[in-house]
């Protein structure tokens, strides 16, 4: 166990609040109740994480998402990934033939960081969900997986141009020849943006718009086949071509406007899930989803200095466009290990995390000598309104480089401002890969510090 921290003067009635106002996680099954009560008839449950990598955080998320569709009627799991990845999870746990186990029904996730959702924690929940899919009965809903994220650009034409050949072989060939001029990016989306700004290639917006367009213009034609299967079909045609049309514009625009590509990903994640939802309010009442994303998309961007430099995200969207109908929670960890890459399309690695900066809410809570707990509501009592003074927060996303550990993972934020509830657990450990690397078997040394040796 680590070292108690020196806590500035003032801090200890801080600590006293968090240690009187927590709820002691210890596995049990009344652990969220605290959260289910804030949930209430709530349609949207943002879960968030500290890292794209943590076993911790994909337990206890997949732990709360079970409560929510068992007890709470939730009907879709939405993830910080690609639509039609997710959508072969999805017919596979609504029982479709071509998977015969989860793990097959995730051999869609190939694209990097494959870890993300190619992982041991997202393999029990997909059982899990299937299991859960099979015992109701066959008339009840059936819950779905889906993808809100916009880098499937080669994917999403793929499927856009066959689901057109089933339905208007005339259609389809136009569909290939409007998205030829993105074909020889597939294989590197990010080398679109750089051939734009260099002058190599004209831009594709037109041709992609032209497609969507076209593609929503044909619904009532192509619906003329009876039952829900059709408007399925058709309803993940559209969204794949509006992947394409908004990741044509985030990998044109990301080298020239940070902030604007970011928001543009943000508010496609935030469309898909709004999209979500109305597709699913025609089929069978009122929707509720629960999403998994990372804590700087679903924590609201207004209470970070995100805001500061331009930036929204998911957490600020669903609160502007749905209320009191969106609970958000955070999650966070001192120290551990990570699953993770030392730079974009490396191997996955476990790597030992650090302790959290002494000027964190990682480390306030670390200071609390609590395993594992939740704060909710978090904005309430004393605990909630010394936590919405600033601090920094760590965000580890599938780049991990503890180097330069205070400039590349750490952002200041009002965490209760930032969320509505907030789980901290204090030691964790990496995500297990399906493919395990060399780098990530052998992992990193613990570290030393603060030792001089």
């Amino acid at each position: 166990m680590a070292a108690p921290l020196a806590l500035p003067l003032g801090e200890e009635a801080i600590l006293d609040a968090i240690r009187r106002e927590a709820h002691p996680l210890t596995g049990g099954c009344h652990d969220y109740d605290p959260l289910m009560a804030r949930v209430g008839d709530a349609r949207i449950v943002l879960l968030g994480e500290g890292s794209h990598g943590t076993h911790e955080f994909y337990r206890e998320r997949a732990r709360i998402t079970k409560r929510l569709i068992a007890e709470h009627g939730f009907c879709a799991v939405a993830i910080e990934g690609d639509w039609p990845d997710a959508h072969r999870v999805s017919r596979y746990i609504r029982g479709a033939p071509e998977a015969r186990d989860a793990e097959e029904g995730l051999r869609g996730f190939r694209r990097f960081p494959t870890w993300m959702w190619r992982n041991a924690d997202v393999l029990d929940l997909v059982g899990w969900l299937r299991a859960h899919n099979d015992g109701v009965h066959q008339t009840a809903r059936k819950v779905g997986f889906y993808g809100l994220d916009l880098y499937s650009l080669g994917a999403s034409m793929e499927a856009v141009i066959a689901y057109l050949g089933d339905q208007d072989p005339d259609a389809a060939a136009r569909a290939r020849a409007r998205y030829e001029c993105l074909q020889p990016y597939v294989g590197e989306s990010a080398a679109y943006g750089q051939a734009v700004l260099a002058g190599v290639s004209e831009p594709c917006r037109r041709r992609v718009l032209e497609e969507l367009v076209e593609l929503r213009r044909s619904a009532g034609e192509y619906l003329r086949r009876d039952g829900i299967a059709a408007e399925d079909e058709q309803f993940f045609a559209e969204q794949n071509a509006a992947v394409v049309t908004d990741a044509e514009e985030y990998y044109r625009t990301m080298f020239g406007d940070r902030a604007g590509s970011w928001n543009l990903r943000d508010r496609h994640m935030a469309d898909t899930l709004d999209e979500l939802l109305a597709h699913l309010d025609r089929h069978g009442g009122t929707a509720r989803v629960v999403v998994w994303a990372h804590n700087s998309h679903v924590g609201d961007a207004r209470a970070t200095e995100m805001s500061q430099r331009g930036e929204l995200n998911i957490g600020q969207l669903m609160r502007e466009r749905h209320g009191r109908d969106v609970v958000n929670v955070g999650f966070t960890t001192y120290m551990g290990t990570v699953t993770a890459a030392g730079d974009w399309g490396r191997p996955a690695e476990r790597k030992q995390v650090r302790r959290a900066l002494p000027d964190s809410y990682e480390a306030l809570l670390h200071a609390s000598r609590i395993p594992a707990l939740l704060l909710c509501p978090l904005a309430a009592g004393d605990s909630g309104r010394a936590l919405r003074e600033p601090r920094l927060e760590r965000a580890i996303g599938v780049i991990y480089r503890p180097q330069t550990e205070r400039e590349s993972h750490y952002f200041a934020a009002s965490a209760a401002l930032q969320f509505d509830a907030l789980v901290h657990v204090d030691h964790t450990r990496a995500v297990e890969p399906l493919e395990r690397t060399p780098a990530w078997t052998r992992g990193e040394p613990p570290e030393t510090y603060p030792s001089a040796l």
